[in-house]
């Protein structure tokens, strides 16, 4: 009995101090010591093997995949063909070398001051089953190419899944770690933040080409499973100064100035199906995900139509079927580094309300060349949870026999304004987990300058390249991983074990009400 009552005591101060060190001022978060040695952030020359075109005539290249429809049963296959159009047909199967279906696509191309693009291919296909392997190919005679690719499983809340998140990738060295460590994570598909090719960088006709380089760059991996697409402040490519007409009799000069131009015309985005008019913002679902994408760049004040498209989109999420809600934005609204400090704060003082009111589970940005994590600690059972943490650096978990610990820490600043006088983020549990992923490895180099002191809020913040993997186990638990490059060696420099909110909460008074019904000895275990 006295052991007993002795071990009791122990846990209950043991979870005592673990809330307090956990919420504790001044102590919640880290900012990363590590040092590595930097790479030089130039792109790799248009003549490395990386970005080799392929051989035959009018070879498909630039391949790249994203999901085609709501649900997950289709897909949209683009490529380019540099010399002529050639066909817009994808041969399909599900054995390999034997393709029974085929489908038609269309083949368009624009320019860019006095650049032309290769014809670019959009084609899609429909009406696949889920989990399923299929094999497909593109292109004419001995120029065609093959390649495959894996449906996602239903949609179900206890579908399994791995998302690869990426950000700000570019096509220097160290973006070629960040996506080789990629590739061998286990990731299904790819959460892309924004900032893909960094043309924007270069001149006049090197604009397009580096686009050229960059899509034969990913497509190692985008060619094989989907890529998700966000757009970024790299996409815009607003160049007046690049003047491709005169007008003599108004004294007008013409540019570049039609954003997104280059990012519309070659990425796809399955839009239409959830019901957008514009394809920078869109949702799908996927496995046990609900996910919506946003455009930092484009209006979203109130009565804006990316403002009611995301009203309406919220209103269709169904935590029954989806129990894990994702939102992807290029703009962190949550960022303690000097670069692009509060560049977020205008879409965070339109949307964060119905962020917390629809308890989005993790909202990812790009934008900000680091890695940052708003402060959560999982929810923890040694019941439910056995999870390795020997390879982590802050990958924390307690085992305790009893109930499940909570200690959250999520954030909000949705009582701020003009008038208020509430000026800082205060403890909310509906929040969402604010990640930071645009460390992919770009030629601007890393944002190493964060603010000092460290918000409460932020649990952990480096500036190296890598890349995050987010794996959705079951309705309940996730996984949260970001994966540092550290010059080419593959390391797990933060971990996180989720509880789905949802989920969670409903299984606790579940647990709460048999507890009771138990005490009264209306039931009998």
């Amino acid at each position: 009995m006295a052991f007993g009552l002795w071990f009791t005591l122990f846990e209950l101060l043991l979870k005592l101090f673990l809330i307090l060190a956990f919420v504790k001022k001044g102590s919640a978060g880290i900012t990363s010591t590590f040092t590595r040695t930097k790479w030089q952030s130039f792109d790799i020359p248009l003549d490395h093997k990386v970005l080799a075109i392929p051989n035959g005539y009018n070879a498909p290249q630039q391949v790249h995949i994203t999901q085609g429809d709501y649900d997950g049963k289709a897909v949209m296959i683009s490529w380019v063909t540099a010399d002529k159009p050639g066909s817009s047909r994808v041969q399909y199967g599900t054995s390999e070398k034997k393709y029974d279906f085929k489908a038609d696509g269309t083949v368009a191309n624009y320019t860019f001051y006095n650049y032309k693009s290769g014809y670019i291919h959009h084609c899609l296909v429909d009406g696949l089953e889920y989990e399923t392997k299929y094999y497909y190919k593109i292109g004419e005679g001995h120029s065609s190419r093959e390649f495959w690719f894996q449906t996602p499983p239903k949609i179900d809340p206890d579908s399994p899944f791995t998302f690869g998140i990426i950000g700000d990738l570019g096509q220097t060295y160290n973006s070629l770690s960040t996506l080789e460590h990629y590739m061998q994570s286990g990731g299904q598909t790819v959460l892309f933040l924004g900032d893909l090719s960094y043309a924007d960088r270069y001149q006049y006709n090197d604009v397009g080409i580096r686009w050229d380089s960059w899509g034969r760059f990913i497509e190692r991996s985008a060619a094989y499973q989907p890529w998700i697409w966000s757009a970024g402040n790299h996409e815009i490519e607003y160049m007046p100064d690049v003047v491709i007409l005169q007008l003599c009799i108004l004294n007008l000069l013409y540019g570049e100035v039609l954003p997104f131009k280059s990012f519309l015309h070659r990425f796809s985005t399955p839009h239409l199906a959830s019901r957008s008019n514009n394809p920078l913002w869109y949702a799908i679902r996927r496995a046990s995900a609900h996910i919506i994408v946003l455009s930092s760049y484009s209006p979203h004040v109130k009565y804006t139509p990316q403002w009611l498209w995301l009203r309406d989109e919220l209103k269709r999420v169904d935590r029954k079927k989806t129990p894990w809600l994702i939102i992807l934005m290029h703009v962190p609204i949550y960022n303690s580094n000097q670069a692009h400090f509060m560049e977020g704060e205008s879409m965070r003082a339109v949307f964060e309300l119905w962020f917390v009111r629809h308890r989005v589970d993790f909202i990812f940005a790009g934008h900000v060349h680091a890695y940052e994590r708003s402060f959560l600690s999982s929810m923890m059972s040694s019941e439910k949870l056995q999870y390795p943490t020997n390879h982590a650096e802050n990958c924390f978990l307690l085992s305790i026999k009893s109930d499940v610990i909570d200690l959250q820490y999520r954030i909000s600043n949705i009582r701020y304004n003009v008038s208020s006088g509430y000026r800082y983020p205060v403890p909310n549990k509906s929040a969402p987990v604010y990640v930071t992923v645009g460390d992919g490895g770009n030629q601007e180099g890393l944002a190493g300058r964060f603010r000092d002191p460290q918000p409460e809020y932020s649990a952990f913040r480096e500036a190296s390249y890598g890349h995050s993997t987010l794996e959705l186990k079951n309705r309940t638990h996730a996984f949260l991983n970001w994966h540092r490059n550290e010059d080419g060696q593959k390391v797990h420099a933060d971990s996180v074990i989720f509880l789905n909110r949802h989920w969670a909460s409903n299984l606790r008074r579940r647990r709460l009400k048999k507890d009771r019904l138990k005490a009264r000895g209306k039931i009998d275990f």
